[in-house]
């Protein structure tokens, strides 16, 4: 279990150079409230920062520097696993990402993607997306498990199952059977090479046992053919001009900046156009000055208005030839694009024309080789049925090799099925679909909303009213969907605690209360939080402080002051 202690954050977003510290476990329940631009959802875009290099909101890194100090962004995040305490220190200007245990350090010189993956899948055990679904509810950018689509949330479940580990067993098979596959086509390629010589070989050794004049012309006859195939094949490279792709392309690039040109003319006659419309509009509807209220003469405004209406028209010609010129180039730069798609493909059959070359010329010196060993006779039958042997028992080895190769690519297709989402995860989550349908619909029932909740093993949801009626998630109202997210919510925690998986102490509700809930509804919600284990900390971030006060152990007041966010009270 994850046990969050505290958590520290300066120059972040709306904060100032001093730390805001956050005690995450002093009490069961704490209130967070403050008025709009306060900084109250900024703890949830720190916790996620600090955890997990990203906001909780749709926010850059660079925009969660504070504006005006513009450095020294820190997010501080401290919390204890299996009895061992973590420290993680994140900031932006200058960039900081350190990992301490128990007050050391560790693996500091590891690559940043590696660090992380060190915090996530050894330390924390989860990830971003499956944190948000257990831990926060209610911000208008988290995306409720209900919204996700079937892949992300057959992971959040398979997170919270702690049977991930077959998709990790999944992925190593990936890259055996890859490795494997490899090894397959290399053996094959070197089976037809050693069979390629083989035949080479006897062949060889037919022609050293019958030297003959008329093999010597059969291997001049073929040197020949492959000379005049040579010459042939140069002609058409050197005919070639590699220099018409560069000139498409430059014309290309040249019409490109001629299309933004007249582009950014057609932008500034718009805003002229619309100044002029401004000026026509104000000089027709006014005729007093509405600064001195004095009468404006109507020859004035008539003049005014037509000297308007006269440079929008010139301005509309204007534009309207720069919109003919652009398309104009744009159907030259297509015609050009065409040219260069064809450059291209001229040029990849002349690589190939390159590469017959190459094989041309070396085919001719072995030919070449061959016709001189004929002539000379230097090459003994005895030592040509030596290399003909030693090949053949190659490729015996190589065969053997290739069965090996085959009974271990059976095996993985085997293990494959086990491990495929179809295999042993789904029996598995079949198995702990009815506990998670059952917790769904009890936390359903203390909400007040009497549905029948069904999560199939494709993750599909079936809901039904007491008549049977069966409806979809995106059919319910804002209210009622809020109702399966909270059910849900609070039957991931509690399937997480079932499997010591990835639970943890923390519970975030961010303007859960102010949203969709009824006056119903957020007092059922306060009757499920009643329910929560001791080691349960909840903070509810709510702009409803008046109303929702004495209801929880601590109330956390956030105000701006001086252009920062600060804490005012921590009662």
């Amino acid at each position: 279990m994850i046990i969050f202690h505290t958590l520290k954050y300066k120059n972040f977003l709306s904060t100032g150079d001093q730390f805001t510290e956050l005690d995450l476990e002093k009490t069961a329940t704490s209130l967070v409230v403050g008025h709009n631009g306060s900084g109250k959802s900024t703890m949830l875009d720190a916790l996620s920062f600090g955890l997990f290099g990203k906001a909780h909101r749709n926010i850059t890194k660079t925009q969660l520097v504070n504006s005006i100090n513009n450095k020294a962004s820190v997010v501080e995040v401290e919390f204890s696993v299996s009895g061992a305490r973590y420290k993680i220190v994140r900031g932006q200007k200058p960039v900081v990402f350190e990992i301490h245990r128990d007050g050391v350090v560790i693996n500091q010189d590891s690559h940043a993607k590696e660090y992380q993956k060190i915090l996530e899948q050894n330390i924390l055990k989860l990830n971003h997306k499956t944190f948000h679904q257990i831990v926060v509810l209610g911000s208008s950018s988290f995306i409720p498990f209900m919204q996700l689509p079937a892949q992300h949330r057959r992971e959040v479940i398979e997170d919270l199952l702690d049977i991930n580990v077959f998709s990790k067993m999944n992925q190593i098979l990936k890259e055996k059977t890859s490795m494997l596959k490899e090894s397959i086509s290399s053996n094959s390629h070197e089976v037809q090479l050693v069979q390629t010589r083989i035949e080479s070989q006897k062949k060889h050794l037919g022609e050293l046992e019958k030297i003959s004049q008329s093999a010597k012309q059969d291997k001049m006859h073929l040197i020949s053919e492959e000379e005049a195939e040579l010459a042939l094949l140069n002609v058409l490279v050197t005919n070639w001009e590699d220099t018409v792709l560069s000139d498409l392309q430059t014309r290309q690039s040249a019409l490109d900046t001629k299309i933004n040109e007249m582009g950014k003319y057609v932008f500034q006659f718009n805003s002229k156009q619309k100044a002029s419309n401004k000026e026509i509009k104000f000089y027709e509807d006014n005729e007093d000055c509405p600064t001195c209220e004095q009468a404006i003469e109507s020859s004035f405004r008539l003049d005014k208005v037509q000297n308007a209406k006269d440079k929008w028209d010139e301005l509309e010609e204007a534009r309207q030839q720069c919109e003919h010129q652009i398309g104009k180039l744009t159907n030259d730069k297509q015609d050009i694009q065409s040219s260069i798609d064809l450059e291209i493909e001229e040029r990849n059959k002349i690589n190939t024309i390159k590469e017959k070359i190459t094989w041309t010329q070396r085919r001719i010196t072995s030919l070449q080789g061959e016709l001189s060993e004929l002539e000379t006779g230097v090459h003994s039958l005895q030592e040509a049925r030596d290399t003909l042997s030693s090949e053949e028992s190659k490729r015996e080895i190589l065969i053997d090799a290739k069965l090996e190769y085959a009974e271990q690519r059976e095996y993985n297709n085997v293990i494959t099925e086990l491990l495929k989402d179809t295999g042993i995860k789904t029996k598995i989550i079949k198995q702990y679909l009815p506990v998670i349908n059952q917790l769904t619909n009890q936390y359903l029932q203390v909400l007040d909303f009497y549905v029948h909740f069904d999560l199939d093993e494709s993750f599909k949801e079936t809901i039904r009213s007491r008549h049977r009626d069966a409806f979809s998630y995106d059919s319910f109202s804002e209210g009622e969907k809020q109702r399966i997210d909270l059910a849900l919510l609070f039957t991931w925690r509690q399937v997480a605690k079932m499997k010591n998986s990835i639970a943890t102490n923390l519970l975030i509700l961010d303007e859960t209360f102010d949203s969709s809930l009824d006056a119903d509804g957020v007092e059922n919600l306060l009757k499920i939080l009643d329910t929560l284990d001791n080691d349960t900390n909840v903070f509810i971030i709510s702009h409803k402080g008046e109303l929702l006060d004495n209801k929880f152990d601590r109330k956390i007041e956030f105000i701006k002051q001086k252009n920062f966010s600060k804490v005012a009270t921590a009662a």
